[in-house]
């Protein structure tokens, strides 16, 4: 079992930074990021893999959002820059201890990751 707790969610206006936290218990094999806009699928914008593997990092979000973990806190980190309007949507942290988490971390998908935290809102005006 992984527990996950995340924080640092906000409004903000566009070119602003905002940096999401997510506490975790329990080492898993990966690690990723997701966010979900009203009406859309959920996606995975940064990802990797506790072996020392990654980021990962979707095209959308590629040089502006940096996802970092804290190994003696436990705790992983997306730190968001350059924030677009097109940001806004509801920010999951996520971990797997599957196989095929593990295999395919940096191509994160739903599907693979077991455990999630419980979100938070990430708002950014134009």
């Amino acid at each position: 079992q992984v527990q996950l707790v995340e924080s640092g969610g906000g409004s903000v206006q566009a070119g602003d930074s905002l940096t999401l936290s997510c506490a975790y218990e329990n080492r898993p094999y990966c690690m990723g990021w997701f966010r979900q806009a009203p009406g859309k699928e959920r996606e995975g914008v940064a990802a990797l893999r506790t072996g020392g593997l990654g980021p990962y990092y979707a095209d959308s979000v590629k040089g502006r959002f940096t996802m970092s973990r804290d190994t003696a806190a436990n705790t992983l980190y997306l730190r968001m820059n350059s924030l677009k309007s097109e940001d806004t949507a509801m920010y999951y942290c996520a971990a797997g201890r599957s196989f095929a988490c593990a295999s395919s971390w940096y191509t994160p998908l739903e599907a693979d990751y077991e455990y999630w935290g419980q979100g938070t809102q990430v708002t950014v005006s134009s």
